[in-house]
C-alpha cells in the first residue's frame, strides 16, 4: 500500500524539487559561460601583444583561431606566408561561383581545405574520378570540361590548370600548404 501524503506535503515536495532543478539549471549556464570565457583568453594570456593572433597579407586581415587562419568566411591551415609562390594562371573564384565542383584527392586535408572553402561558393562539391581505374563505386567519373579539382601526390610541387582542371601536385606532407596556395590565388589574396 501507498503512503497516504496531505495536499501539503506534495506541493512542498514538487517546490523542493523544482528549486533543486533551478540551482542545478543556473549552476550550468554560470560554470559553461566561465568555461567558455576562460577558453577563449587561453590563447591571449600572458603574450602582452593583443594582435599575436592577427596577419595582414597584400590588404587582406586574417586571423588565428583554434588553430586555423580565417579571412571573412575562409579557412586555411596555413597563412600567405608561410606555402610556397607555386602556380599561376588559375581561374579566379566567380569561374567556381554557383558551378558544381568535383574534386579527387589523395590527401583527406588538403580536400577537407577545399570542401570547406569553396563549398562556399560552388553549386555543390563532390567526389569524382578522372578515369574508371581506382574509381571507388557510385563516383562519377568526370573530364577537364567539368570544374575538377586533383590532389595527388608527386615528387614535383606544382600547380597548374588544364581547361577546368586543376591538379596540385607535391609531397604528401606539402599537399596542404599547395592547396591553400591555390585558394590563395583563386581568391586574388596572391
Amino acid at each position: 500500500m501507498r503512503k497516504l501524503v496531505s495536499k501539503e506535503e506534495r506541493e512542498k515536495s514538487r517546490k523542493r524539487n523544482q528549486v533543486t532543478v533551478g540551482v542545478i539549471l543556473v549552476f550550468l549556464m554560470v560554470a559553461s559561460t566561465i568555461g567558455f570565457a576562460v577558453q577563449g583568453n587561453l590563447g591571449n594570456s600572458g603574450t602582452g601583444n593583443e594582435n599575436s593572433d592577427k596577419l595582414t597579407y597584400n590588404g587582406f586581415e586574417f586571423s588565428y583561431l583554434n588553430g586555423f587562419w580565417v579571412f571573412e568566411n575562409f579557412v586555411f591551415k596555413n597563412n600567405p606566408k608561410e606555402v610556397p609562390d607555386i602556380g599561376s594562371d588559375l581561374k579566379s573564384i566567380d569561374e567556381y561561383r554557383g558551378k558544381p565542383l568535383y574534386i579527387q584527392s589523395e590527401d583527406e586535408n588538403a580536400e577537407s581545405e577545399l570542401y570547406v572553402n569553396l563549398g562556399q561558393v560552388a553549386e555543390r562539391v563532390q567526389k569524382a574520378c578522372v578515369d574508371s581505374v581506382g574509381c571507388g563505386e557510385g563516383l562519377p567519373i568526370k573530364t577537364c570540361n567539368d570544374n575538377f579539382i586533383i590532389i595527388k601526390e608527386s615528387e614535383i610541387e606544382k600547380i597548374s590548370q588544364v581547361d577546368s582542371c586543376v591538379y596540385i601536385e607535391g609531397k604528401k606532407e606539402e599537399l596542404v600548404k599547395l592547396t591553400d596556395q591555390f585558394l590563395f590565388k583563386v581568391l586574388g589574396i596572391r
